[in-house]
């Protein structure tokens, strides 16, 4: 009688836990850790997954699986003499429905004393899908911040930032860091004459020649109203200066169409250049560029005192500080 009734209580445990199992609104399995035989599969499970009945794990859970998986946690379950080693939680994407779960993975002891892993694992993919949007929307954000809006190149703040780095790495190898400044020639009078709107078709138009002919490893940015600035890494002045006049001469001859005219726009523009492997101390990467668009910007001023649409060079006066 008393074996009886221990049977029965067991039984009505074991009723108790299943109906508290296949309740949840999460997977739960328990597989054999060495044979990976699935012993039991919720509802939950079996709704999405099917039967498991005579399976193994990998098998039913996962697609295309006829091996156990390679990203198994198994081995992260137990400790360096085989026993349990406590609960480990990681986040999955389901190669059989796609979806993202919350992994609780856990080895115990089963009724008949071998060892099991027991995963409990909750669809979080709504959450996956609102961090993805939320990162997205970040990324967007960081990139506006540094996008000048009206002509989608780098703006002022990208600028010093990206120099920064760029400035760091010629240190590094000691090589020549150049800087072009350009502003466009007369361009209140585009304003005053035709309106803003042309205005602003101006200053997109000479944005997109300007990226034709920089080099991939160059920064090109707007740094405010109708100035830009061009900062080339590994550039000699003189490489700087066939930069400068590519992109006066495309501004000079390749004119642009804005309701019904025909409007081109020039550019003066300054040049200025340092040597860094003459250096015997750095200088803080802020100041350095500081002092480079400084003088790029009197050579600027030069240009247009000189009658505009021309390249002008001057020496940064870090240069001889250096040598």
């Amino acid at each position: 009688m008393m074996n009886k009734a221990k049977q029965n209580n067991a039984a009505a445990n074991d009723q108790a836990i299943n109906i508290i199992l296949n309740s949840l609104d999460a997977l739960v399995y328990v597989s054999d850790i060495h044979t990976y035989e699935l012993l039991y599969l919720n509802d939950y499970g079996i709704s999405v997954w099917g039967s498991a009945k005579d399976k193994k794990c990998y098998q039913i859970l996962q697609s295309g699986q006829h091996a156990p998986c390679q990203f198994c946690t198994n081995h992260k379950l137990l400790d360096a003499e085989g026993n349990p080693a406590g609960v480990y939680v990681w986040e999955f994407q389901n190669t059989q429905n796609g979806r993202w779960y919350q992994c609780r993975d856990q080895a115990i002891r089963w009724t008949d004393g071998r060892l099991v892993r027991i995963e409990i694992a909750t669809d979080i993919t709504d959450r996956k899908h609102i961090e993805h949007e939320l990162m997205l929307a970040k990324a967007q954000a960081e990139k506006q911040a540094d996008t000048d809006e009206l002509t989608q190149l780098n703006n002022r703040r990208a600028f010093f930032n990206l120099g920064r780095q760029v400035v760091h790495q010629m240190y590094r190898t000691r090589q020549t860091l150049s800087i072009i400044m350009f502003d466009l020639d007369h361009f209140k009078r585009i304003n005053d004459q035709w309106g803003h709107a042309t205005g602003d078709a101006a200053l997109i138009h000479v944005s997109q020649l300007a990226q034709k002919t920089v080099r991939a490893s160059d920064i090109l940015a707007r740094l405010g109203g109708e100035e830009f600035g061009v900062l080339l890494p590994n550039a000699t002045p003189e490489q700087a200066k066939l930069q400068a006049e590519r992109m006066r001469s495309e501004f000079e001859q390749q004119a642009f169409q804005f309701n019904g005219r025909m409007i081109q726009c020039t550019a003066s523009f300054g040049i200025s250049s340092i040597n860094l492997a003459t250096a015997h101390h750095e200088l803080e990467p802020q100041d350095l560029l500081e002092t480079l668009l400084n003088s790029a910007d009197q050579a600027m001023m030069r240009a247009k005192q000189a009658g505009r649409n021309r390249v002008c060079e001057l020496s940064c006066p870090l240069q001889s500080n250096l040598a």
